[in-house]
């Protein structure tokens, strides 16, 4: 399921990252890896606010598509 697609406040586990290479690397420098522990904090607008490897990252809701947990 998408991480875009999650209820707040619900730990889930990164299962894949999809999209191009490039956005691939961009989320993976951001702490969005394989086996990571993501948890939304927040959605607004279309984005969304989550917590992942003890810092909170803002991202829109098309890259949230492309992380599978």
């Amino acid at each position: 399921m998408p991480l875009s697609m999650v209820r707040e406040g619900e730990p889930n586990v990164i299962r894949k990252i999809g999209g191009k290479e490039e956005t691939r690397r961009f989320l993976e420098n951001l702490g969005f890896v394989s086996g990571s522990i993501v948890t939304v904090i927040s959605q607004t607008g279309g984005n969304l606010i989550v917590n992942v490897k003890d810092s909170r990252v803002a991202i829109g809701k098309d890259m949230a598509s492309r992380i599978l947990v």
